[in-house]
């Protein structure tokens, strides 16, 4: 693991709860790419897996993706289809190479003839096939690939590492897999807000890729740069903070009266306890669905999450014998956790 120093006690319970794991603790924030090039140096198996902290996965995602990309031929990369932290699924899942004119396209928002989408929505969700581009939240690639093309791009301090990786994946004759039937919980937005900083990396990061890979001609780099350009600035007006919205009643997937009780004292309303299969009769109310780890397996969490998903429903994990709960309230909304 890779810590790019975190001001909170991530490392100290690291040491404390997983002292087998091999820890890199950064003093200064390296950015993604670097760091993630720090822990691959030291890994010391044949295949590696890119995670990012703020997923959830289940109990045998790593043993599904891995024997299911063992029989890919050609396999490059594998990446599984990635929901977020109310149920729904992120369709940047599966993309496409953003060439200058899907990106012109998805940047205005018009369709260009036979110009094909920013993301790759001709692969169902939950099936499996090949694509161009996946998410550095969660890559599985070999080791020997990973280093033959140079791993992450250090240029990149954090955003387009992952395009960029996947694009010289693909260079090398080698194929990207999308893995459908596998899902993972996605946090996204935890490891950055977006605020203007993120607007500077994020379409900073787009104007190296497309430096480093589609630069043609003078008048095409000029409206490449123009519309990411205006597009950033645009964005960075944009109010991306939400306001959490009010929660009529929280519910706890659990036999735990304890557990509630101190729920309820923290949240300062009552949490009831409730079965998995009374929580499918609910109707569309703004509740709030807590999943006991204790009494559930995270498997079990992310299949109820996808189930019971609605616009109106927000839901929290506690994870096994921990002290906090977990969650987000909105698809594109960064994760928080509450300490009771």
């Amino acid at each position: 693991m890779v810590d790019n120093a975190s001001s909170d006690d991530s490392c100290m319970m690291m040491r404390d709860r997983f002292p087998e794991i091999m820890l890199i603790a950064n003093s200064d924030n390296v950015g993604f790419a670097k760091a993630n090039n720090q822990g691959v140096a030291m890994a010391k198996g044949e295949s590696i897996c890119i995670l990012n902290p703020d997923t959830v996965v289940s109990e045998d995602t790593f043993m599904k993706i891995l024997t299911t990309s063992e029989k890919l031929p050609n396999f490059g990369i594998a990446g599984p289809r990635l929901i977020s932290g109310v149920g729904f699924f992120h369709p940047e899942s599966k993309r496409n190479i953003p060439s200058p004119l899907t990106s012109f396209s998805r940047l205005f928002k018009i369709r260009l003839g036979k110009v094909r989408n920013y993301y790759a929505d001709h692969i169902k969700a939950t099936t499996i096939g090949d694509v161009d581009i996946l998410v550095g939240a969660f890559m599985l690639i070999r080791k020997k690939d990973y280093e033959s093309v140079g791993g992450f791009d250090e240029d990149y301090f954090m955003y387009g590492e992952d395009i960029d990786l996947s694009y010289k994946i693909k260079k090398k004759g080698l194929q990207n897999y999308y893995i459908g039937n596998v899902p993972v919980i996605h946090y996204k937005g935890e490891s950055t807000d977006r605020n203007a900083e993120y607007i500077k990396r994020f379409y900073g990061a787009m104007r190296l890729f497309y430096r480093k890979h589609f630069r043609s001609n003078w008048v095409l780099d000029k409206i490449v740069y123009l519309g990411i350009g205006v597009t950033s600035i645009i964005q960075s007006f944009k109010k991306h903070h939400r306001e959490k919205r009010s929660v009529l009643a929280y519910y706890l997937v659990s036999d735990n009266h304890q557990l509630a009780k101190l729920l309820s004292g923290r949240l300062q309303k009552e949490v009831k306890l409730i079965s998995l299969e009374s929580a499918k009769k609910f109707g569309f109310e703004y509740y709030e669905l807590i999943f006991d780890n204790d009494h559930m397996t995270f498997g079990e969490i992310i299949e109820a999450m996808q189930l019971l998903r609605k616009p109106t429903m927000t839901f929290k994990i506690k994870p096994q014998g921990c002290n906090y709960i977990l969650g987000s309230d909105f698809s594109d909304g960064k994760g928080e956790v509450i300490v009771f």
